[in-house]
């Protein structure tokens, strides 16, 4: 039974840094399902106030992302239309270029939406830069936190098979 918690603790952390990236995955929150998994294992005891931290840390981070986008967007003069452009674009971005998609999508959506929506070029152009500054800022945060959350994991994995 322990091997399959690790097993699932591992896809769980894996998935979690992928929904850095990917939206519709929450990044930190799944990394944490990881560290919870593997507390199921009869040899780590990740006591209870390192797994409430922890997922208050990974709450909080998911909340951000939601927050530092727009934040990033309304500072350099966009609109609503352009963040839901954004989100589109990302979703599109990844889906029909792949990887490389994940940057470019959400400027394109959010220069799209903000020109459809009235924008003079410029000012979209300004705003859709915001955008991206946000996107790349909690991209970066939720990346972070997975990857912090990947490692403990690895430690109480490793200290597993040493012991």
């Amino acid at each position: 039974m322990d091997q399959l918690f690790i097993i699932l603790g591992l896809i769980f952390c894996l998935l979690g840094l992928i929904g850095s990236f990917v939206p519709i995955i929450p990044g930190p929150i799944t990394s944490w399902l990881g560290l919870l998994t593997i507390s199921f294992t009869s040899y780590v005891e990740l006591n209870y106030s390192f797994l409430i931290l922890s997922f208050i840390i990974a709450v909080f981070v998911f909340i951000l992302d939601l927050i530092i986008p727009l934040i990033g967007l309304k500072k350099f003069g966009g609109t609503n239309k352009g963040m839901i452009g954004a989100t589109i674009g990302l979703l599109l971005g990844l889906f029909i270029i792949g990887p490389f998609g994940i940057l470019i999508g959400p400027f394109i959506g959010a220069l799209s939406s903000e020109i459809l929506g009235g924008l003079k070029f410029r000012k979209a152009i300004k705003a859709s830069i915001g955008s991206l500054i946000g996107f790349i800022a909690g991209v970066a945060m939720k990346f972070s936190i997975s990857l912090i959350y990947f490692i403990f994991f690895l430690i109480e994995v490793k200290n597993i098979f040493l012991t």
